[in-house]
This record gives structure tokens, sequence and C-alpha cells, in this order.
């Protein structure tokens, strides 16, 4: 159960307010090119928005999300022209498509981690691995 938030911001752990980062891609594919992306985004009562900066220029996001769906629909503002983006929510971030007019691509966006998560990643992946240093030892089996 979700504890209630009096300030409005969203609880829901797939939908942090902060930083963002990602890319998104003119073709599909793994073999696509990926264009970066930093920005910012504020989750609040079903409305996203934010603002950040590409390759292309600075932009503004506004939008919706719904947490029972896991789904986010926002269009990118540009000074000279808009993007809109449609995806899918998961423990990985926001993926989906892009439009604008005739053209289409990918995108895959995702919360940046903090320095405090990134250092608890890192010691975790240290002790995972000195768990596997640590040799079993097997009694073997006394015949009486």
């Amino acid at each position: 159960m979700k504890e209630p938030n009096y300030n409005g911001a969203e609880t829901h752990p797939l939908f942090p307010s902060g930083d963002w980062e990602g890319f998104y891609t003119y073709a599909m594919g793994p073999q696509a090119d990926k264009h970066p992306m930093q920005f910012m985004l504020n989750f609040k009562a079903n409305v996203v928005d934010g603002s950040g900066a590409d390759d292309v220029g600075g932009f503004v996001w506004k939008g919706r999300y719904n947490t029972g769906q896991l789904e986010c629909t926002m269009t990118k503002y540009y000074s000279t022209h808009q993007v809109h983006y449609q995806g899918q929510v998961d423990e990985n971030g926001i993926w989906g498509l892009w439009e604008m007019d005739w053209l289409k691509g990918g995108f895959h966006i995702w919360p940046k981690a903090s320095a405090e998560n990134k250092e608890a990643a890192a010691i975790e992946a240290k002790e995972a691995v000195m768990v596997e240093k640590v040799p079993v030892l097997v009694p073997k089996e006394r015949k009486f």
C-alpha cells in the first residue's frame, strides 16, 4: 500500500521525479545510432513535465502517465517543432516510439542513477564477487 504523499508528488517507484537520461533513434534495431539526451522529469498526479537537451537542442516535456497501465505519453517541444513520444514503463525505464510528421523512431529513457545508488551498486557487485570466491566444503560421506 502506498503511503500518502501530501505534496502530490508521485510515489510509484517506476515514476521517480528527478534527473533522467537516455536516447532516441531514427531507425529500429540494435544497429541504430543512439542520440543521447539528458533532462529532468517531474511526475505528479498523472501529469509529467520537464526540460532538457539533446543533439537537436533544448526542449520542454509535457505529458501524462498511468501507474495502473504503466504507460507514459509525452510531447517534446523544441523552439521550432514538436515530437510525440508513446512508451511503456518497466524497471528499466520508459521505452517506445516517437513520431513527428512522417518521421518515426524508437527511444529508451531511464532515471539517472544518483551517486548514492551507484556506490550501493558497486558495493553489491563487489560483495557478489567475494561470495563467488568463497570455497564450499562438502563433507565426504561417512560409512559406519
